[in-house]
């Protein structure tokens, strides 16, 4: 299940303080930034949002990571999940079975970012769009999403993380600026 948060504006970080666990109270003040702060701690109420709903849990969950950073919950490693956050939006997959979500501000991009990650079909796809920038954006989410899913990080070869196997839900939020992609 995807659960969605695009009103990072009206969060109330304060008031979220004391619903976060220790472990994610202490990674939020971290950031330098009010953005930063904000996405973490939403990001984290989502999946206690998703935890509660589909499975019951009303703990907080505690996180251990992966050899690459990709969390699991202590005790409950049959719970798959994935956070993402941008700008505009904070995301949250909570999943029987392995997920990767990525959200994207949608934006301008340089060239030379289409040609170090995209591969010759996706750049063509890219010019060919009608808004070469959403283009970019829906590729660059279902890339890192797929990354995300197996747990490995952004690679040094983006240009091939696609075999056209995969499966995606992609949304496009033009209003609001930016696009998701989730894969199971």
């Amino acid at each position: 299940m995807i659960y969605l948060n695009d009103d990072i504006a009206g969060f109330d970080f304060d008031a979220a303080l004391p619903l976060l666990s220790d472990q994610r109270r202490e990674q939020a003040l971290k950031f330098k930034y009010e953005l930063g702060r904000k996405t973490c701690a939403m990001a984290y109420l989502l999946l206690c949002e998703g935890l509660q709903k589909e499975y019951g849990l009303t703990e907080r969950p505690v996180f251990e990571y992966g050899e690459h950073g990709k969390p699991t919950i202590v005790g409950y490693q049959d719970i798959h999940f994935n956070l993402s956050h941008c700008r505009e939006a904070v995301i949250c997959a909570v999943s029987n079975k392995p997920v990767g979500i990525d959200v994207e501000s949608i934006r301008e991009f340089k060239d030379s970012l289409v040609h170090y990650t995209m591969n010759e079909q996706e750049v063509q796809q890219i010019e060919q769009a009608a808004h070469p920038d959403m283009e970019f954006i829906r590729l660059w989410t279902m890339k890192e999403a797929k990354l995300k899913l197996m747990g490995s990080g952004i690679t040094d070869n983006m240009k091939n993380v696609l075999d056209g196997s995969e499966h995606f839900e992609t949304v496009v939020n033009e209003k609001k600026g930016y696009t998701y992609s989730v894969i199971y």
